[in-house]
């Protein structure tokens, strides 16, 4: 089955959209109207953004700004948001290559006719778009984190184990069960007898736990 993939009609303003969510304030919800007067993109073709950005992840399916929305806001951190919300968006292509937003203009094109099952000019229109996503992205940053993440996640598994592979016999031991025994020993003595005979009685208890 062909993956739906997003794409816009005219690319153009691709670049003045994030720079413009950047300085503008974040609204309750990203409507048409927003779009015109705060982003001031007033064309027809500008309205495919919204969808758009709801495919990236950065609106809800009510147009409400997401917290990723938030990143966008943010010179350090909008870069690795773009490239994430891309990766969301054109999943199928990163799960046929992992460096979709690497390849060149033709290899792009093949793989995008690979995994949408497009014609030529639809192919051309979605690789415009991605490729004009992909200028405002930083997936560097993206990448570093997840390296962070997995090393991270070495580094807690490794913890449990020996150089051997063996876990940890303290570790194990803290996670097992302590059981503790203790013994009762209950002593009749009878009443009528000597003082010699109680002292007889535990010296031979004493020589039988020796």
């Amino acid at each position: 089955m062909a993956a739906s993939i997003p794409y816009l009609a005219s690319n153009k303003n691709v670049e003045a959209l994030f720079t413009t969510i950047q300085s503008a304030k974040v609204p309750d919800r990203f409507t048409q109207e927003f779009l015109a007067t705060t982003i001031g993109l007033k064309g027809t073709n500008d309205r495919g953004m919204i969808p758009l950005l709801r495919n990236l992840g950065f609106l809800d399916q009510s147009g409400s700004p997401t917290p990723a929305y938030r990143q966008l806001k943010n010179k350090e951190t909008a870069k690795a948001a773009i490239a994430k919300g891309i990766r969301l968006a054109y999943a199928p292509l990163f799960e046929s290559n992992e460096n979709a937003n690497a390849l060149t203009s033709d290899k792009l094109k093949g793989l995008i006719a690979q995994v949408a099952g497009t014609d030529d000019d639809m192919t051309s229109r979605i690789a415009s778009t991605f490729n004009a996503l992909v200028k405002q992205a930083d997936f560097s940053t993206q990448s570093t984190d997840e390296n962070t993440e997995q090393e991270d996640d070495r580094e807690t598994d490794s913890s449990d184990s020996d150089e051997s592979g063996v876990q940890n016999s303290s570790r194990r031991a803290t996670k097992g069960l302590n059981p503790q025994f203790h013994y009762n020993i209950q002593i009749h003595l009878p009443s009528n007898a000597t003082e010699d005979v109680y002292l007889n009685i535990f010296n031979a208890i004493r020589k039988s736990f020796q």
